[in-house]
Protein backbone atom coordinates (compact mmCIF):
# COMPACT_ATOMS: atom_id res chain seq x y z
CA UNK A 1 0.00 0.00 0.00
CA UNK A 2 1.16 3.85 -0.56
CA UNK A 3 1.08 5.63 2.15
CA UNK A 4 1.67 9.51 2.20
CA UNK A 5 2.99 11.06 4.96
CA UNK A 6 0.29 12.96 6.67
CA UNK A 7 0.50 17.03 6.80
CA UNK A 8 0.69 17.49 10.01
CA UNK A 9 4.22 15.81 10.50
CA UNK A 10 6.87 17.59 10.07
CA UNK A 11 10.45 16.96 7.96
CA UNK A 12 11.99 15.55 11.50
CA UNK A 13 8.74 13.02 12.04
CA UNK A 14 7.18 15.45 14.73
CA UNK A 15 3.49 16.21 15.33
CA UNK A 16 2.24 19.37 14.76
CA UNK A 17 -1.30 19.96 15.04
CA UNK A 18 -3.19 21.82 11.97
CA UNK A 19 -4.83 25.48 13.44
CA UNK A 20 -8.50 25.63 13.76
CA UNK A 21 -9.75 27.57 10.69
CA UNK A 22 -12.75 29.40 12.19
CA UNK A 23 -12.06 31.25 14.97
CA UNK A 24 -14.19 33.89 14.86
CA UNK A 25 -15.24 35.38 18.92
CA UNK A 26 -18.51 34.83 20.28
CA UNK A 27 -19.59 38.44 21.66
CA UNK A 28 -21.20 41.58 21.20
CA UNK A 29 -19.59 43.31 18.58
CA UNK A 30 -20.49 43.59 15.13
CA UNK A 31 -17.55 41.36 13.92
CA UNK A 32 -18.13 38.91 16.61
CA UNK A 33 -20.50 36.04 16.57
CA UNK A 34 -23.88 36.61 18.50
CA UNK A 35 -24.64 35.35 21.48
CA UNK A 36 -27.81 33.22 21.11
CA UNK A 37 -29.81 30.62 22.63
CA UNK A 38 -31.00 28.14 20.25
CA UNK A 39 -28.74 29.58 17.33
CA UNK A 40 -25.89 26.88 17.40
CA UNK A 41 -25.24 23.16 17.49
CA UNK A 42 -21.98 21.83 19.14
CA UNK A 43 -20.88 18.86 17.16
CA UNK A 44 -18.16 16.33 19.33
CA UNK A 45 -16.99 12.96 19.50
CA UNK A 46 -16.91 11.25 23.26
CA UNK A 47 -14.10 9.97 21.66
CA UNK A 48 -12.32 13.06 21.62
CA UNK A 49 -10.61 15.00 24.65
CA UNK A 50 -10.78 18.57 23.16
CA UNK A 51 -14.30 17.81 21.81
CA UNK A 52 -14.99 16.34 25.72
CA UNK A 53 -14.14 19.54 27.09
CA UNK A 54 -16.56 21.67 25.67
CA UNK A 55 -19.40 18.94 26.70
CA UNK A 56 -18.09 19.11 30.08
CA UNK A 57 -18.41 22.81 30.44
CA UNK A 58 -21.39 23.08 28.97
CA UNK A 59 -22.96 20.40 31.27
CA UNK A 60 -21.61 21.77 34.08
CA UNK A 61 -22.43 25.74 33.44
CA UNK A 62 -26.17 24.37 32.47
CA UNK A 63 -25.54 25.40 28.61
CA UNK A 64 -27.81 22.50 27.47
CA UNK A 65 -31.09 23.99 26.82
CA UNK A 66 -29.23 27.11 24.68
CA UNK A 67 -26.68 24.83 22.41
CA UNK A 68 -27.60 21.82 21.37
CA UNK A 69 -25.57 18.24 20.96
CA UNK A 70 -24.72 16.69 18.10
CA UNK A 71 -22.65 13.55 18.30
CA UNK A 72 -20.64 11.83 15.76
CA UNK A 73 -19.44 7.82 15.76
CA UNK A 74 -15.75 7.40 17.04
CA UNK A 75 -14.96 5.27 14.66
CA UNK A 76 -13.41 7.31 11.43
CA UNK A 77 -15.82 5.83 8.20
CA UNK A 78 -13.47 4.42 5.49
CA UNK A 79 -13.29 6.99 3.20
CA UNK A 80 -10.12 8.11 1.02
CA UNK A 81 -9.91 11.13 3.41
CA UNK A 82 -10.13 11.99 7.48
CA UNK A 83 -13.34 12.21 8.72
CA UNK A 84 -16.40 11.87 11.13
CA UNK A 85 -19.85 10.21 10.54
CA UNK A 86 -22.90 10.86 11.91
CA UNK A 87 -24.10 7.19 11.31
CA UNK A 88 -25.11 6.82 15.48
CA UNK A 89 -27.97 8.71 14.46
CA UNK A 90 -31.43 7.14 13.16
CA UNK A 91 -30.39 7.13 8.84
CA UNK A 92 -27.28 8.30 9.35
CA UNK A 93 -27.94 11.66 9.59
CA UNK A 94 -27.61 14.41 12.41
CA UNK A 95 -31.37 15.33 12.97
CA UNK A 96 -30.25 18.84 12.95
CA UNK A 97 -28.32 19.72 10.35
CA UNK A 98 -29.35 16.84 7.98
CA UNK A 99 -25.49 16.08 6.91
CA UNK A 100 -24.01 12.74 6.93
CA UNK A 101 -20.19 13.57 7.19
CA UNK A 102 -18.47 16.11 9.64
CA UNK A 103 -16.73 17.50 6.09
CA UNK A 104 -20.31 18.27 4.72
CA UNK A 105 -20.43 21.39 6.97
CA UNK A 106 -16.58 22.35 6.64
CA UNK A 107 -16.68 22.58 3.04
CA UNK A 108 -20.19 24.46 3.06
CA UNK A 109 -18.29 26.95 5.52
CA UNK A 110 -15.12 27.01 2.99
CA UNK A 111 -15.53 25.39 -0.41
CA UNK A 112 -11.76 25.33 -0.63
CA UNK A 113 -11.32 23.75 2.59
CA UNK A 114 -8.39 21.08 2.96
CA UNK A 115 -7.67 20.54 6.30
CA UNK A 116 -9.17 17.82 8.83
CA UNK A 117 -12.77 18.37 9.86
CA UNK A 118 -12.14 18.91 13.38
CA UNK A 119 -14.54 18.48 16.72
CA UNK A 120 -15.67 20.31 18.53
CA UNK A 121 -17.29 22.76 16.21
CA UNK A 122 -19.87 24.96 16.44
CA UNK A 123 -22.61 24.98 13.34
CA UNK A 124 -24.98 27.71 13.19
CA UNK A 125 -28.23 26.23 12.33
CA UNK A 126 -29.64 28.36 10.19
CA UNK A 127 -26.52 28.74 7.52
CA UNK A 128 -25.55 25.13 8.40
CA UNK A 129 -22.02 26.22 8.65
CA UNK A 130 -19.64 25.91 11.18
CA UNK A 131 -18.55 29.07 12.79
CA UNK A 132 -16.28 28.50 15.31
CA UNK A 133 -13.85 25.13 15.73
CA UNK A 134 -11.37 27.00 18.28
CA UNK A 135 -10.96 23.94 21.13
CA UNK A 136 -8.35 26.10 22.44
CA UNK A 137 -10.91 28.64 23.33
CA UNK A 138 -14.52 27.59 23.48
CA UNK A 139 -14.87 26.92 26.88
CA UNK A 140 -13.35 30.15 27.66
CA UNK A 141 -16.51 31.79 25.38
CA UNK A 142 -19.23 29.47 27.52
CA UNK A 143 -17.42 30.55 30.52
CA UNK A 144 -17.88 34.97 29.96
CA UNK A 145 -19.90 35.55 27.04
CA UNK A 146 -22.44 33.05 27.26
CA UNK A 147 -22.80 33.63 31.30
CA UNK A 148 -26.62 35.01 30.38
CA UNK A 149 -27.98 31.46 29.88
CA UNK A 150 -26.12 29.59 32.89
CA UNK A 151 -28.16 27.88 34.95
CA UNK A 152 -28.45 29.68 38.47
CA UNK A 153 -25.37 29.01 40.66
CA UNK A 154 -23.77 27.49 38.07
CA UNK A 155 -19.53 27.58 39.03
CA UNK A 156 -17.24 29.90 38.28
CA UNK A 157 -14.43 27.73 36.42
CA UNK A 158 -12.96 30.89 34.84
CA UNK A 159 -12.73 33.54 37.98
CA UNK A 160 -11.57 36.88 36.96
CA UNK A 161 -9.03 37.05 39.96
CA UNK A 162 -6.76 34.18 38.79
CA UNK A 163 -8.01 34.37 34.90
CA UNK A 164 -3.98 35.17 33.84
CA UNK A 165 -2.49 32.03 35.77
CA UNK A 166 -5.57 30.09 34.49
CA UNK A 167 -4.55 31.04 31.13
CA UNK A 168 -0.53 29.98 31.72
CA UNK A 169 -1.52 27.20 32.95
CA UNK A 170 -3.58 25.96 29.87
CA UNK A 171 -0.85 26.84 27.68
CA UNK A 172 1.37 24.58 29.54
CA UNK A 173 -0.80 21.44 29.71
CA UNK A 174 -2.07 22.11 25.90
CA UNK A 175 1.47 22.14 24.77
CA UNK A 176 2.94 19.11 27.02
CA UNK A 177 0.06 17.04 27.92
CA UNK A 178 -3.06 17.47 25.86
CA UNK A 179 -1.23 17.72 22.87
CA UNK A 180 1.84 15.92 24.56
CA UNK A 181 0.61 12.71 24.28
CA UNK A 182 -0.20 13.01 20.53
CA UNK A 183 3.07 14.12 19.88
CA UNK A 184 4.06 11.06 21.46
CA UNK A 185 1.88 8.82 19.22
CA UNK A 186 2.18 10.98 15.99
CA UNK A 187 5.80 10.85 15.80
CA UNK A 188 7.79 9.42 12.32
CA UNK A 189 11.20 9.07 14.07
CA UNK A 190 12.66 8.23 17.15
CA UNK A 191 13.81 11.40 17.96
CA UNK A 192 10.48 13.07 17.84
CA UNK A 193 8.83 10.55 19.93
CA UNK A 194 11.77 10.47 22.51
CA UNK A 195 11.83 14.21 22.86
CA UNK A 196 7.63 14.39 23.32
CA UNK A 197 7.80 11.41 25.76
CA UNK A 198 10.63 13.47 28.01
CA UNK A 199 8.47 16.56 28.44
CA UNK A 200 5.47 14.68 29.15
CA UNK A 201 6.64 12.77 31.82
CA UNK A 202 8.62 15.74 32.80
CA UNK A 203 5.29 17.97 33.19
CA UNK A 204 3.51 14.95 34.69
CA UNK A 205 5.88 14.91 37.09
CA UNK A 206 5.33 18.41 38.21
CA UNK A 207 1.65 18.06 38.24
CA UNK A 208 1.98 15.27 40.74
CA UNK A 209 3.57 17.28 42.87
CA UNK A 210 1.59 20.70 42.33
CA UNK A 211 -1.46 18.33 43.14
CA UNK A 212 0.02 16.64 46.63
CA UNK A 213 -0.72 19.72 48.66
CA UNK A 214 -4.21 21.04 47.24
CA UNK A 215 -7.25 19.33 45.93
CA UNK A 216 -7.58 21.31 41.90
CA UNK A 217 -4.88 22.91 40.15
CA UNK A 218 -5.44 26.37 41.73
CA UNK A 219 -6.57 24.89 45.20
CA UNK A 220 -10.41 23.61 46.46
CA UNK A 221 -11.57 25.01 43.56
CA UNK A 222 -12.74 23.19 40.01
CA UNK A 223 -11.40 25.47 37.31
CA UNK A 224 -11.29 25.34 33.18
CA UNK A 225 -7.62 24.14 33.96
CA UNK A 226 -8.54 21.18 35.34
CA UNK A 227 -11.29 20.55 32.85
CA UNK A 228 -8.63 20.43 30.43
CA UNK A 229 -6.05 18.23 32.53
CA UNK A 230 -9.43 15.82 33.28
CA UNK A 231 -9.73 15.06 29.43
CA UNK A 232 -5.96 13.66 28.76
CA UNK A 233 -5.73 11.92 32.39
CA UNK A 234 -9.22 10.28 31.84
CA UNK A 235 -8.11 8.18 28.37
CA UNK A 236 -4.47 8.35 29.39
CA UNK A 237 -4.24 4.17 30.73
CA UNK A 238 -7.26 3.22 28.37
CA UNK A 239 -5.92 4.30 25.26
CA UNK A 240 -2.25 6.80 25.18
CA UNK A 241 -0.85 4.24 27.48
CA UNK A 242 -0.38 1.47 24.72
CA UNK A 243 -2.12 3.26 21.65
CA UNK A 244 0.49 6.47 21.79
CA UNK A 245 3.38 4.70 23.55
CA UNK A 246 3.31 6.71 26.36
CA UNK A 247 4.42 3.87 29.07
CA UNK A 248 6.64 5.13 31.32
CA UNK A 249 3.92 4.98 33.58
CA UNK A 250 -0.17 4.79 34.21
CA UNK A 251 -1.74 7.44 35.93
CA UNK A 252 -3.39 5.33 38.12
CA UNK A 253 0.20 4.70 39.38
CA UNK A 254 0.42 8.52 40.36
CA UNK A 255 -0.68 8.79 44.06
CA UNK A 256 -1.64 12.25 43.33
CA UNK A 257 -2.50 12.47 39.94
CA UNK A 258 -4.67 8.93 39.77
CA UNK A 259 -6.55 10.45 43.51
CA UNK A 260 -6.94 13.77 40.98
CA UNK A 261 -9.11 12.36 38.32
CA UNK A 262 -11.32 10.14 40.34
CA UNK A 263 -12.36 13.09 41.94
CA UNK A 264 -13.47 15.07 39.23
CA UNK A 265 -14.55 11.69 37.67
CA UNK A 266 -17.09 11.60 40.37
CA UNK A 267 -17.98 14.99 40.14
CA UNK A 268 -21.09 16.02 37.82
CA UNK A 269 -20.38 16.63 34.23
CA UNK A 270 -17.24 14.81 33.97
CA UNK A 271 -17.78 10.68 34.87
CA UNK A 272 -21.28 11.59 33.05
CA UNK A 273 -19.53 12.72 30.15
CA UNK A 274 -17.21 10.17 29.63
CA UNK A 275 -17.57 7.02 27.58
CA UNK A 276 -14.51 4.63 27.99
CA UNK A 277 -15.93 2.19 25.04
CA UNK A 278 -16.17 5.21 22.72
CA UNK A 279 -12.56 6.03 23.85
CA UNK A 280 -11.60 2.39 23.39
CA UNK A 281 -13.04 1.92 19.69
CA UNK A 282 -11.65 5.09 18.95
CA UNK A 283 -8.03 5.34 19.83
CA UNK A 284 -7.60 1.09 19.48
CA UNK A 285 -9.72 0.25 16.18
CA UNK A 286 -9.97 3.58 14.31
CA UNK A 287 -7.83 5.82 12.07
CA UNK A 288 -6.13 9.13 12.97
CA UNK A 289 -4.63 11.78 10.56
CA UNK A 290 -3.84 9.15 7.99
CA UNK A 291 -6.38 7.46 6.09
CA UNK A 292 -4.30 4.74 4.91
CA UNK A 293 -2.85 3.54 7.52
CA UNK A 294 -3.45 -0.27 8.54
CA UNK A 295 -6.01 -0.58 11.45
CA UNK A 296 -5.53 -2.97 14.39
CA UNK A 297 -7.96 -5.48 15.30
CA UNK A 298 -7.77 -5.80 18.86
CA UNK A 299 -10.22 -4.00 21.01
CA UNK A 300 -8.55 -4.17 25.27
CA UNK A 301 -11.45 -5.41 27.47
CA UNK A 302 -10.49 -2.95 30.33
CA UNK A 303 -10.64 -0.88 32.21
CA UNK A 304 -12.20 -2.05 35.62
CA UNK A 305 -15.24 1.05 35.88
CA UNK A 306 -15.60 0.13 39.28
CA UNK A 307 -12.15 1.26 40.01
CA UNK A 308 -13.21 5.10 39.27
CA UNK A 309 -15.68 5.26 41.92
CA UNK A 310 -13.43 4.18 44.64
CA UNK A 311 -12.29 6.42 47.42
CA UNK A 312 -9.91 9.15 46.49
CA UNK A 313 -10.06 10.95 49.58
CA UNK A 314 -8.97 14.57 47.82
CA UNK A 315 -11.38 15.98 50.22
CA UNK A 316 -8.79 15.82 52.81
CA UNK A 317 -6.86 18.47 51.02
CA UNK A 318 -9.59 21.15 51.44
CA UNK A 319 -12.27 19.92 54.22
CA UNK A 320 -15.08 19.93 51.99
CA UNK A 321 -16.63 16.58 50.68
CA UNK A 322 -19.12 15.77 48.44
CA UNK A 323 -20.57 18.55 46.47
CA UNK A 324 -19.26 20.49 43.20
CA UNK A 325 -16.68 23.25 44.32
CA UNK A 326 -17.08 26.64 43.05
CA UNK A 327 -15.26 30.11 42.83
Amino acid sequence: MNRTKPTEITVDGSFKRQVNRFSTLFGNKPEELPVEAGRYRLIWSAACPWAHRSVIVRKVLGLENAISLGTVNPMRPKLAHVDWEFSLDSGGVDPVLGIQFMSEVYKKSDQNYSGRPTVPAMVDINSGKVVNNDYFKLTNYFETVWKPYHKKNAPDLYPSSIRQEIDALNEIIFNDVNNGVYKCGFAQSQEAYEDAFEILFNRLDELEQRLSNQRFLFGDKITDSDVRLYTTLVRFDTAYFTAFNTNRNLIREFKNLWGYVRDLYQTPGFGETTDFDAIKRHYHLSITISPDKEEPKILPKGPELSLWNTKHNRENLSGQKGKFLIH
